[in-house]
């Protein structure tokens, strides 16, 4: 069985969910993040770059250093985090960035996977982190 969203997804979703339950902004080291939410440092340390790249957190080094959110959780949405941190979302892999189906021109289902991906897209920009906690 294959899924929609990953675990990198997920787990990404839940860092975000962390950081958004802190209240006062502080940062938060890593290592306490993978403790609450029982997930591998060594994992998140893989996660955590693209986070930071998108804008989606800010880090700081150094002693009280760690991670925070970079706007308020009410500004972030469930379609946004999980934008960066998968490749793609897609229901089908035919509707995968570059997958070639010789076929695409004359699938008759292929209109039903736009639309259920299209389904998808709509909703998960809908939810906030907020929402969630």
């Amino acid at each position: 069985m294959s899924y929609l969203v990953s675990t990198k997804g997920r787990y990404a979703l839940r860092v975000m969910l962390d950081l958004a339950d802190r209240k006062g902004g502080e940062s938060v080291p890593l290592k306490e993040i993978a403790e609450r939410q029982e997930l591998s440092l060594k994992y998140l340390e893989s996660i955590m770059p693209a986070l930071k790249e998108s804008g989606l957190v800010i880090s700081t080094a150094g002693k009280g250093g760690g991670y925070r959110l970079a706007k308020p959780a009410s500004e972030y949405t469930v379609g946004e985090i999980l934008k960066v941190s998968e490749d793609q979302i897609a229901p089908v892999a035919c509707l995968n960035e570059g997958f070639v189906c010789t076929r695409a021109d004359t699938c008759k289902t292929l209109p039903m996977w736009r639309k259920l991906e299209g389904v998808i897209s709509d909703f998960l920009y809908t939810v906030k982190l907020t929402d969630l906690l």
